[in-house]
């Protein structure tokens, strides 16, 4: 591939927030939910079900519904007026940051935090 022609191709890749765009005009456009937020979070969850269903029996379709969990989950965060590429990197940021304790059945958790009594979710 020419330097120009992957240059090209780059320019056209996919991000969260295109994506986001892409999900919510389709939404809009074929006249789908775009108001109702408990709605979107339980299509959400059952989009999820789908998927764990399909690759637990080993279905060809896992992709495709994991495809639809994110597409699902892209509207649901412009429903919400959340720019899903910003927080995904501000998240992936401070995971890399922490640090976890494993408990004794080596389920790694964060840390108590002291000052707050919290458990550190």
């Amino acid at each position: 591939m020419s330097d120009e022609a992957e240059a090209r191709r780059e320019r056209h890749q996919l991000t969260i927030r295109s994506a986001q765009g892409l999900a919510w005009g389709n939404k809009a456009g074929q006249g789908f939910n775009t108001t109702d937020v408990p709605l979107e979070f339980c299509l959400l969850q059952g989009e999820m079900a789908e998927a764990f269903d399909a690759w637990r029996k080993g279905r060809a379709d896992v992709a495709e519904e994991l495809a639809d969990v994110a597409i699902y989950l892209l509207s649901l965060a412009e429903m919400l007026g959340i720019d899903l590429q910003d927080a995904v990197q501000a998240k992936l940021v401070k995971n890399a940051a922490r640090t976890y304790e494993p408990l004794p059945n080596g389920t790694l958790v964060k840390p108590a935090c002291p000052e707050s009594g919290a458990d550190g979710e």
